[in-house]
């Protein structure tokens, strides 16, 4: 069994997680094969109130005995001080996961269809203040009404995430396209640096086609045709802008996985926020922590050619879309009444109706 670490995190994130281990739970008996073994870890607002640091040191220690992790959303807006650090970000650098996978596909009642294309943003480096300097935030102030925000761009860390996006595009239900996205006409040395090596990479796989454009220009020409592109990759902020973007125009952040990816570890982490104003409630959208969830199965499945973890993220990632596709069992960001365990619910039951061939 796989060691994953748990944190719920704060708001919606104790819900939603919640219901994704039930999904698990009853995923495992349908395939008869215990895969996960779960380790309770704390960060966030709870973890400040019992521990004094929103990311302790004793969950950074067991988090490197375990093999991956479920990672709620977070409300780092209310995070300040020194005590307080994003734990998504100290994870993120601590692991060395370099590559934020966030897939984009239309469903039914998408603005948009016939949308599915998948985002690779770096993930440890770029305009992030909290992630991109070894002991202290990049931000300065020279004087009370000055700041300076440094912004960093290595070739190890470029080419490590256009790997990964040039892998994600060989797969055999891709277009074989990469999309490189930047402002090297302006910050030249640095999405100069970043262009670079994805062209390098491109060498490695030369019947994959690659196209580059402005961050400025791009933004508009996802919404005019996003039908078109394959595979975009880009720098962390480049990324994280467009991921938000491209979920709009599928149906909201309720619906939008990411994974963080790395050598030796990967963390299952929905797109969207805590949301504050729902929690508690119980209509938060699972979906998008379900389809995060199902892709770090299929990354552990792939690492260790593990045939029950891929089964297993196989039918999960089939009951989630029939669920979308099919079902009028919808939460309320989708234009539905459903509560998230209804829509949990709704997942399991199509996992018990899926053939099992292991």
């Amino acid at each position: 069994m796989y060691k994953l670490g748990v944190i719920k995190g704060d708001g919606i994130g104790p819900e939603i997680v919640e219901c994704s281990l039930n999904v698990i739970r009853n995923l495992e008996k349908r395939i008869g094969t215990n895969i996960v073994e779960y380790i309770d870890l704390l960060a966030g607002l709870e973890a400040y109130e019992k521990y004094g640091s929103t990311y302790p040191e004793k969950t950074n220690v067991m988090l490197k005995e375990c093999d991956g992790l479920i990672l709620g959303p977070l409300s780092t807006h209310l995070y300040e001080g020194s005590n307080m650090p994003n734990p998504s970000a100290k994870i993120r650098k601590n692991f060395n996961l370099y590559a934020n996978i966030r897939p984009i596909r239309s469903i039914p009642s998408s603005k948009f269809q016939d949308v599915d294309f998948v985002i690779v943003r770096e993930n440890t480096e770029g305009m992030y203040a909290d992630r991109n300097m070894i002991n202290a935030p990049s931000e300065f102030m020279p004087d009370k009404d000055t700041v300076l925000s440094l912004r960093l761009v290595t070739r190890k860390a470029s080419r490590n995430v256009a790997q990964v996006a040039f892998r994600l595009a060989d797969e055999r239900n891709r277009k074989q396209l990469v999309s490189v996205v930047h402002k090297a006409n302006v910050l030249k040395k640095g999405c100069g640096l970043f262009l670079e090596e994805c062209n390098k990479v491109k060498e490695q796989y030369s019947h994959i086609s690659l196209d580059d454009y402005h961050i400025d220009a791009f933004a508009m020409y996802l919404i005019l045709h996003p039908e078109k592109y394959d595979v975009i990759v880009t720098t962390n902020m480049f990324g994280d802008i467009l991921s938000d973007e491209a979920a709009g125009l599928v149906g909201g952040l309720g619906i939008a996985p990411s994974l963080n990816e790395g050598e030796n570890f990967a963390v299952a982490q929905a797109a969207h926020g805590s949301a504050p104003s729902i929690a508690g409630k119980g209509i938060a959208n699972p979906v998008a922590l379900l389809l995060s969830v199902q892709m770090l199965l299929n990354w552990l499945g792939k690492r260790y050619n593990d045939k029950s973890s891929l089964q297993a993220s196989t039918i999960l990632d089939e009951a989630i879309w029939r669920v979308l596709e099919e079902s009028d069992i919808k939460t309320p960001d989708l234009g539905g009444n459903s509560t998230t365990e209804q829509v949990c619910d709704e997942v399991i039951k199509v996992i018990y109706n899926l053939p099992v061939y292991i």
